[in-house]
């Protein structure tokens, strides 16, 4: 079975949590993305939310939130996602950048009235939701 590991941010304003949609997708996913050959999952978070956010993360404020293991969204059908989400806070308000044609805050409810939604992602809100730390 092929599996995917990535790295995501739970970017939380206003109890609703930050998600990205990539340029060409239509579905909404946690900003993050694959772990480079080499990378610790920390030096991909960096990387990453550099890329799509155009921001960078506050030293100090890094917090592993959990692995979350779903079905890989968008990838053929077997495919595992190992993802590593962490907390953190940004240094700048998240811009798209050119992979993202969107960034959106959510409710989990909102993301769930979605037409797609990424099972990682549905996973994250539900933690984060009994948490208490999104509505």
């Amino acid at each position: 079975m092929a599996e995917i590991r990535t790295v995501a941010l739970a970017h939380i304003r206003d109890r609703r949590l930050l998600q990205a949609r990539s340029s060409g997708k239509t579905a909404f996913y946690m900003a993050g993305g694959k772990i480079d050959p080499g990378e610790s999952p920390e030096q991909a978070l960096h990387r990453e939310i550099r890329e799509e956010l155009d921001a960078g993360i506050v030293a100090g404020t890094l917090e592993e939130l959990g692995v979350f293991e779903a079905e890989a969204f968008g990838h053929s059908p077997g495919t595992r996602l190992h993802m590593t989400c962490y907390l953190a806070d940004l240094t700048d308000e998240p811009t798209a950048t050119s992979e993202i044609a969107e960034l959106r805050y959510f409710t989990t409810d909102e993301y769930a009235a979605m037409d797609e939604s990424a099972p990682g992602s549905r996973l994250v809100f539900e933690r984060l939701r009994s948490l208490g730390l999104v509505d």
